[in-house]
């Protein structure tokens, strides 16, 4: 009999399995010091966990476990702790070494798998014309409306036994050496039912691995038809997902679809509102802005809206990709201008502080390659903060008392700082290096000796052991100057005041009849 499809607001650690150490076991023995004791509920493992060769674990060649890094001693160790498992599946693509496409490249038209991957040429065969290159140009009227993650057209030439080179495509990323030998994460083609035989094969091994929590990363490309933007295509995407919640809900799964998009879109609404978990990507920047501008008004107005629509949220600080900035924008619809969570000159401001402080940025590209809008900044959370350890502990308290799971990078624990050489010597997508510093274990011991960091862990394990938090949370009234969250669950209680302009805080808290109060 599974259990039922629910998880508590117990606090979650995010980390690849070889952020700590050499591999998962490091992390276990982490975990096990006493200072982590009952700091986490759960654990997002990054997708390195499973065999893959790039993006940093998101081109999964199959998901079967990386025996270099994990072990099923492992994952033993990890149920003993209690701490619940969250895992990836990469729906939007597959590598160029997984089975599924060595095959397709062995053998071509008789490959069991010809549909599995979206040749480009053949999905766009009637709606455009060849050029000298033997690739079709997508008709003018087709070729604006796609949402693009690179510049130019997302393909990547695959040359096959007889010689032929053709077309597939790749929405993400790819790289191709001077050998002319290449990586690359292919676009499954979803209408095909082997894909779909995939997933729940996949859905099956993730669940024996002990997973509770799935994250649909890049989810809402999946979907491709002719003459849409191909990002979340609609109605084409809510049918898969509503397929892949049936695999999921007989394996005991939750899902968390993961998407990016302007707040003005209102696209995680409809998620929310289809009774999915989703990902609060607005409160990273939302963070950022409060503490710069010491003003709490438009975070406590998006914290106000999760308990107004009974959201179901995970949020985050930093994480393993960017910090988050296009979410917080308006968008136009249907000729009506939706606000966003903060003005464009704000999120500028947000920006230009976090690449004066040394971040990295991405953006994003139509087919011409032409630049129509950023997309995050990448940078270490506490060097977004100018490196401020009182700044990152207000932010790591406000994460903890709101509303959602609170999701927790490994290296904001110990204040990582950007590390540039990474991101210097990281390549196409060395940006994002710059948050994904190793710690040794001794790295560990010597960071627990920190006040940052055992102030963090104590403000975690707050948030994890208190029962307070599995009650319900309202905005006291306050100045815009302030912060005030309560928290309350029949007698128990866990208060949060923080003042903005002095950046001093203070919890109070009621368990089991004690009382106490700590500042900071």
């Amino acid at each position: 009999m599974l259990e039922e499809h629910t998880i508590g607001n117990g606090a979650m650690l995010n980390a690849y399995p070889d952020s700590i150490g050499s591999n998962l076991a490091d992390i276990v023995k982490m975990l096990n010091m006493p200072e982590f004791e009952n700091a986490f509920s759960y654990f997002y493992i990054l997708p390195t966990f499973f065999n893959s060769d790039l993006d940093r674990g998101f081109s999964i060649i199959d998901y079967n476990l990386n025996k270099q890094l994990v072990s099923q001693a492992d994952l033993k160790a990890l149920n003993e702790l209690n701490i619940k498992l969250k895992f990836d599946i990469v729906l939007n693509h597959l590598s160029v070494a997984s089975p599924q496409f060595k095959d397709l490249l062995k053998n071509g038209e008789q490959s069991e798998y010809k549909d599995f991957f979206i040749n480009w040429n053949a999905f766009w065969e009637g709606f455009g014309e060849m050029g000298d290159d033997g690739i079709i140009i997508p008709k003018e009227e087709f070729l604006d409306k796609l949402f693009m993650r690179k510049s130019g057209l997302p393909i990547l030439k695959v040359p096959f036994p007889d010689g032929n080179e053709k077309p597939y495509w790749n929405t993400f990323y790819q790289k191709v050496n001077e050998d002319k030998s290449f990586l690359g994460q292919m676009d499954v083609n979803a209408k095909s039912e082997l894909v779909w035989e995939f997933y729940e094969q996949t859905l099956k091994k993730i669940s024996s691995y002990g997973g509770k929590i799935l994250r649909l990363d890049a989810f809402a490309y999946l979907h491709k038809e002719i003459g849409q933007s191909n990002f979340f295509n609609k109605p084409g995407t809510w049918e898969y997902l509503k397929r892949i919640k049936q695999i999921s809900d007989t394996y005991g799964l939750i899902l968390l679809p993961e998407i990016h998009a302007e707040y003005g879109l209102h696209l995680h609404d409809e998620v929310a509102n289809e009774g999915y978990y989703i990902y609060d990507f607005f409160l990273p920047g939302l963070t950022i802005h409060t503490i710069e501008n010491k003003n709490s008004k438009a975070l406590l107005s998006w914290a106000q809206e999760i308990m107004d629509n009974d959201y179901k949220t995970v949020n985050m600080l930093g994480c393993h990709d960017g910090i988050p900035v296009l979410d917080l924008k308006g968008k136009e619809v249907n000729g009506v201008y939706n606000k966003g969570l903060l003005e464009d000159v704000e999120i500028e401001s947000i920006m230009n502080k976090i690449m004066e402080r040394g971040g990295r940025v991405k953006n994003i590209y139509d087919a011409a390659g032409k630049k129509i809008s950023y997309y995050q900044v990448n940078a270490t959370f506490f060097s977004a903060l100018g490196e401020d350890k009182q700044k990152l502990l207000v932010a790591r308290a406000i994460q903890m008392f709101m509303p959602g799971i609170p999701q927790v990078w490994y290296l904001d624990i110990f204040a990582g700082k950007n590390n540039y050489k990474a991101a210097d010597e990281g390549g196409s997508a060395g940006h994002k290096e710059i948050n994904r510093t190793t710690l040794t274990l001794h790295d560990v011991e010597e960071g627990l000796k920190k006040d940052i960091v055992k102030n963090q862990l104590e403000l975690i394990r707050l948030r994890n052991t208190l029962n307070a938090f599995s009650g319900s949370v309202k905005i006291n009234p306050s100045t815009e100057s302030e912060i005030d969250i309560l928290w309350v669950n029949q007698n128990n209680s866990a208060q949060l005041k923080v003042n903005l302009q002095t950046l001093a805080f203070s919890i109070n808290f009621t368990e089991d009849g004690i009382n106490r109060k700590i500042e900071f």
